[in-house]
C-alpha cells in the first residue's frame, strides 16, 4: 500500500487522461510545407468556461511541444473560444498571443460575419464569423458559398474529420468548385491576420538611380511593438510605373491567379504589383527612367477580391481530418488541435503498469535479499572443520 501510494500520485493520474497526436509530427510537417497553420482548440482535461487563460496556456504549452504554427511565424496566433467568454476574457487571451478567435463568439465587436464586416480594430478579430458554412457532405450549401465568395472578403468555411467514431464526409462538388475559382486567395487566420494588421502601422523607402527603381517595407520597431505577435507575410503592393516596363526583379514572377502566398511580382498595364516581406529590398529594373507612382496596398494578396479560410475545429487526429485532402494542393486550413482524451475506463492502465513494475521490482530484490540472508545464516551454523598439516 505504502508504495502504490508513492508510486501513483495525481500528477501522473492527470498525465493518463489524453494523448498527445502523433501525427503532428509526420503529416503536420507535410502540411506546414504546403501552408498550413495549427491553432488551438483546448484541452480535454480543462474547461473553457470555468478557466480560460489556464486553457489557452496549457494548449499553447502543447502545440509548441509538437509543432511550430506557420512558415511564416512560430508563434501560434489562433485559436478556438466558445460563445460564452466576456470581453475581457477574450482580451486576457490575446494577451498571451492569440490575436484570432471563432469562430462567431458572440461579441458585440465582429470581423467578416458578412461582406461590409471589415475588421477596423484588433478585438474585432475576437469573434471571426462562419461566412459559407461547412465544408461536410450533406451540410455544405454550394451556392451560398458561390454568393458569398462572389461578394467578396474574408469567407471562413467549417471542417471537421470525425465526429466520436464515426467519419465525417467532405463535400467533394464544393472541393471542385473552389478549385475552379481564379480569383480567391486561399489562405489560414493567421496569415489573413498578419496581412491585415500591417495598416496599423507601416513604412517604405523607395528611389529611382537611372532606370533601377528600390523598393523596401521597412521593418521598423516601433510597428513590431504595436503588433508584436505579427507574422511577417508578403504584402502585395501597388507601384504605378506609367509607361516604362519591367526588365527583371529580384524576385520571382507570378500570375494573376496565383493563390498562395509568396513574395512575388507580376505587371497589369501599368500596375506593378508587388509583393515583399518587411525588411526585403526589391531592385527593379526597367526599361526606362520614369515617374513612378507607390499607390498603396492591396485588400488581398496579389490584388484578389476575396480571401478562403477553411478551418479543421477539434482536430485530434490529423491523418483524419487531412490526409483526403492530400490530392487538394491549393486548399489551405487552420488546424485547431487538441490532445485525444483516453477512455477514462482504461486511463488508470499506464499507471497501474507502473505500480505493477516497481512492484515487481521490489519483490525480486526481497527475495534475493532474504535467500543470501538464508544462506548467511547457514554458514554461521555449519561446524568448523580445523584445518591440519601432515608430515610427509
Amino acid at each position: 500500500m505504502l508504495l502504490f501510494s508513492a508510486t501513483y500520485s495525481p500528477v501522473l493520474a492527470e498525465e493518463t487522461t489524453w494523448r498527445s497526436d502523433g501525427w503532428l509530427a509526420t503529416i503536420g510537417l507535410e502540411r506546414l510545407d504546403k501552408g498550413d497553420e495549427f491553432g488551438c482548440y483546448g484541452m480535454p482535461d480543462a474547461n473553457w468556461e470555468n478557466e480560460p487563460v489556464d486553457v489557452t496556456l496549457q494548449c499553447r504549452q502543447y502545440l509548441g511541444d509538437h509543432i511550430v504554427a506557420s512558415r511564416w511565424g512560430e508563434n501560434a496566433l489562433s485559436t478556438y473560444t466558445p460563445n460564452t467568454l466576456s470581453a475581457s476574457e477574450h482580451e486576457e487571451i490575446a494577451d498571451l498571443g492569440f490575436m484570432i478567435h471563432g469562430d462567431s463568439t458572440g461579441l458585440r465587436h465582429s470581423a467578416w460575419h458578412h461582406v461590409d464586416d471589415e475588421p477596423r480594430d484588433l478585438w474585432d478579430w475576437h469573434n471571426l464569423g462562419r461566412r459559407g458554412g461547412s465544408l461536410e457532405l450533406g451540410m455544405a450549401n454550394q451556392s451560398a458559398l458561390e454568393n458569398e465568395l462572389d461578394a467578396g472578403g474574408l469567407v471562413n468555411l467549417y471542417w471537421i474529420g470525425r465526429i466520436h467514431d464515426a467519419i465525417v464526409r467532405h463535400d467533394k462538388d464544393v472541393v471542385a468548385m473552389l478549385e475552379a475559382r481564379d480569383d480567391v486567395w486561399f489562405t489560414t487566420w493567421g496569415e489573413a491576420w498578419s496581412y491585415w494588421s500591417i495598416n496599423r502601422c507601416h513604412e517604405f523607402s523607395h528611389g529611382l538611380n537611372g532606370t533601377t527603381l528600390s523598393f523596401t517595407s521597412l521593418q521598423k520597431s516601433e510597428c513590431q511593438s504595436i503588433t508584436p505577435f505579427r507574422w511577417n507575410v508578403p504584402i502585395t503592393w501597388i507601384l504605378d510605373l506609367n509607361n516604362s516596363e519591367v526588365q527583371s526583379i529580384n524576385l520571382p514572377e507570378i500570375s494573376v491567379e496565383e493563390n498562395q502566398l509568396q513574395s512575388g511580382w507580376r505587371m497589369e498595364q501599368n500596375l506593378l504589383y508587388l509583393s515583399v516581406t518587411n525588411g526585403f529590398t526589391a531592385e527593379i529594373n526597367l526599361t526606362e527612367s520614369t515617374d513612378y507612382d507607390v499607390l498603396g496596398r492591396t485588400s488581398f494578396f496579389n490584388n484578389h477580391s476575396t480571401a478562403l479560410t477553411i478551418t479543421g475545429h477539434s482536430t485530434t487526429d490529423l491523418f483524419s481530418w487531412s490526409k483526403r485532402f492530400d490530392d487538394h494542393p491549393d486548399l489551405r486550413f487552420t488546424w485547431l488541435v487538441m490532445p485525444q482524451l483516453i477512455d477514462q475506463g482504461i486511463a488508470w492502465l499506464p499507471a497501474a503498469a507502473v505500480v505493477i513494475a516497481v512492484s515487481s521490482l521490489s519483490l525480486i530484490f526481497w527475495v534475493v535479499k532474504k535467500d543470501l540472508n538464508q544462506d548467511n545464516s547457514s554458514e554461521a551454523l555449519t561446524p568448523q572443520v580445523p584445518t591440519t598439516d601432515f608430515d610427509e
